[in-house]
This record gives C-alpha cells, sequence and structure tokens, in this order.
C-alpha cells in the first residue's frame, strides 16, 4: 500500500492521535457536575436525568458496528473526520434548556465517540504496527485528560459564563479544533484499500471466537465501571453530603489520576508473560477506590479518588491494548475493536441505567457499592481469560484461528 501522510511522519500521527483523543470523553465527563444543577433548571425526574448518562453509552455500541461501514466506503480517514465534525454538531446541541435538543445532542454525541473511537485502534494497528500498544497507552492517557478536563472545569466555566448550557457548550470548540487539524493534516486523504479494511467474512468468524467475546466481556465490565463514575460520582458524593463544585473536583482529580497507569499500564503489562497480573493490580486498586469514596469516612475521599482513577486509568488502557494484542493485523483488529467496542459499550450502557432506576427509589449507598464490586469481579474474571497469551489469526485456508504467541 502506497505510503500515507501520516505514515511519513509518525510523531506527527501520534500528536494527532493525542489531539483527537482528548475530544472523546469531555462530552461524557462534563455533564455529571452540572446533573442536579440541569434536573432542579429543567424539572427532570432521577430517570430522566439518569438517561442522560445512559443513552451515550448506548450509542457508542450501537454506533461501533458503523464505523467500520463508514471506513469501507469513505476510508478510516475520512470516516473519523466525519465523526469529529457529528461531534462538533451534538456539543452545540446539547447546549440547550429545550430538553429534546437537549437529548439529541446528547444522543449524536454518544454516535460521534462511538464511530471516533472504534477507529482508532485499528489506525493505530495500521500505521505503527510495532508499537501499536505502546500508542494506544499514549492516547488513552489523552482521553483520560480530556475526561479529567470535562469533569473539572466545566462548573467554572458555567459559573464564569453564566449559564449551565454555555458551559456545556464549551467543549464544542475543541472538537472544532481536532477536526481541523486532522482534515488540514490531509487534505487529499486517501481511500482505504482493500488490504486496509477487514473482509466480510471475518466477522461472523469473530462472533464465533471465545477469544473474542473475553476481550469484548472485560471491555464492556470495566467500561461499565467507567461510565457510572463519568455519570453518577458527583451525584452520588453529593448524596454523601459534599458540595457540587468539591464533588466535581474529586471527578476530576480521579480522572487525572488516570493518566499516570493509562501510559504506564502497557509498558507494565510486557515485563511480565501475560497481562492477567497487570489488569487483576488495577481492578484491586479500582475497587479499593470504590469503598474509600462511597463506604468510608469522608476523610478517605481523596485518597479514594486517587486509587479509584489509578485503576480505571490502567483498565481502560489494557482493554484498547488487548484489542492490538489479540489480533494478529490492523484488519483484525479494527474488526475486533468494533466487536468489543459495540457490544462491550451495551453491555456498559447497564451499569449507568441500573444506577438510575436504584437511585430513583433508594439512596443506599452499601446496595450501590455492591452493584459497582459485582462489575469489578466480573471485569477481573473476563481479564483472567482474556489476558493470556493469544492472538487472533486467519490460516492459509481464510479461517480464524487462536493461536499461542
Amino acid at each position: 500500500m502506497p505510503s500515507t501522510v501520516l505514515r511519513r511522519h509518525p510523531l506527527f500521527f501520534i500528536a494527532l492521535m493525542i489531539l483527537v483523543a482528548l475530544n472523546l470523553r469531555p462530552a461524557l465527563s462534563s455533564m455529571a457536575p452540572l446533573l442536579m444543577r440541569i434536573q432542579q433548571d429543567l424539572g427532570l425526574s432521577a430517570s430522566a436525568i439518569g438517561a442522560l448518562t445512559t443513552l451515550p453509552v448506548v450509542c457508542l455500541g450501537a454506533f461501533a458496528p458503523v464505523a467500520l461501514r463508514l471506513s469501507r466506503r469513505l476510508g478510516a480517514e475520512r470516516a473519523l473526520s466525519l465523526g469529529l465534525l457529528l461531534l462538533t454538531i451534538a456539543l452545540v446541541l446539547r447546549a440547550n434548556s429545550y430538553t429534546p435538543l437537549l437529548y439529541l445532542g446528547t444522543l449524536l454525541a454518544g454516535a460521534a465517540i462511538g464511530i471516533a473511537g472504534t477507529l482508532l485502534p485499528g489506525l493505530v494497528k495500521r500505521e505503527l504496527p510495532q508499537g501499536a500498544d505502546v500508542v494506544t497507552g499514549v492516547y488513552t492517557m489523552a482521553l483520560c485528560l480530556g475526561g479529567a478536563l470535562g469533569a473539572g472545569l466545566t462548573v467554572p466555566l458555567a459559573d464564569l459564563l453564566g449559564d449551565w448550557r454555555f458551559g456545556l457548550g464549551s467543549w464544542a470548540v475543541l472538537a472544532l479544533i481536532a477536526l481541523l487539524a486532522w482534515r488540514s493534516s490531509m487534505p487529499h486523504p486517501p481511500r482505504s484499500t482493500p488490504d486496509d479494511v477487514p473482509t466480510q467474512g471475518a466477522r461472523p468468524q469473530l462472533m464465533r471466537s471465545l477469544l473474542a467475546w473475553q476481550v469484548t466481556g472485560y471491555m464492556g465490565c470495566q467500561s461499565s465501571l467507567a461510565y457510572i463514575i463519568f455519570g453518577w460520582l458527583p451525584v452520588l458524593l453529593q448524596y454523601r453530603g459534599l458540595g457540587e463544585s468539591e464533588a466535581g473536583w474529586l471527578l476530576a482529580t480521579s480522572i487525572t489520576c488516570q493518566l499516570a497507569t493509562a501510559l504506564g499500564a502497557p509498558w507494565l503489562a510486557r515485563l511480565g508473560r501475560d497481562q492477567r497480573p497487570t489488569i487483576l493490580a488495577l481492578m484491586t486498586l479500582t475497587a479499593s477506590g470504590i469503598v474509600l469514596l462511597l463506604a468510608a469516612p469522608l476523610a478517605w475521599r481523596w485518597l479514594g479518588a486517587v486509587l479509584l482513577g489509578l485503576g480505571q486509568g490502567g483498565s481502560f488502557s489494557m482493554a484498547l491494548t488487548l484489542i492490538v494484542l489479540r489480533s494478529n493485523t490492523h484488519a483484525l483488529a479494527s474488526q475486533l475493536s468494533s466487536m468489543a467496542q459495540g457490544f462491550g459499550y451495551l453491555l456498559a450502557a447497564t451499569g449507568p441505567l441500573l444506577v438510575g432506576i436504584l437511585l430513583e427509589y433508594s439512596q443506599n449507598m452499601t446496595l450501590l457499592v455492591a452493584v459497582l464490586l459485582t462489575y469489578v469481579t466480573l471485569a477481573a474474571t473476563f481479564a483472567l481469560l482474556a489476558g493470556r497469551r493469544r492472538r487472533l489469526d486467519i490460516d492459509d485456508q481464510g479461517r480464524l484461528v487462536t493461536v499461542r504467541h
């Protein structure tokens, strides 16, 4: 395949990946600190406000397969441009006190992130195959940084600009910058060739692969925890008696701490025979953080935020890293990314929805902690299977096989 602009400049490609990744979490994390303000302003029920945290995650899963179809038709580069354009429009629409537009913008934001996020692992595997796991850690760190910025700056921006709508809408500026940078870097982006996109026959074979489902299960369970934290942690902390601003900063602190393990976990995982010890250690940190934040005395809240962030940043980084490590080609990486993020995020949507339903009828923190720890246990179980040294490949007869490596 002819070299692309990105292939000739790997550092430039990494910089673009970082800028794109910065935009894939503020749309999710910026809503949570303002949920109670939005609820009071619009008179929404707990279930209705909970839908604002659940609908984007559903769209992440529903639109992950759409990313591959767009990639086949337009090429991966143009498809990513379309995702960024849709995200910019969605963030503008979401900054609205007219409830239907608020929900429409929220849905479109989830769709845009589902498209863009699904394309990134395949692009990384294609452009930098030898260092795909490390580059995955780099852009996962950028994802975490974007989430931290969204959680920590949205309330101050809303206060500064005088309205929660402006606080939410301000993130459209960052999305527009990423769109312009991505498009300007490729004035004539190449259409993907048949070798660049996964074959139609590989997908049903993946659906019959236990390894593919193990990666998907881990992605779904750890993502469910992540979106519960994104969507509900500030609210849960406010139920425990903290103020809106401090609850937002605790979430921002937790997400900021994700930066260290998002980058470091793939490096650490390289040192062992497989990824299981690293992932299990990260899940232990996650469980400890949940307990300290939501069940222990409030004096432990900052330590809990740190431990939770360290656990979740590495857990998500390892979920994306497993996609590239468990696939032998960028075509299979794209297919596995679509499956793991498609079905995984649909599973992940059950978490925020369940918390919203529980809060409608009870604010029993013990029950909520038990739900979160159940997701931790399920994620750890899938990690024990997906973290083994296995890889998906296509044999000489075109069949999907699982091989040791």
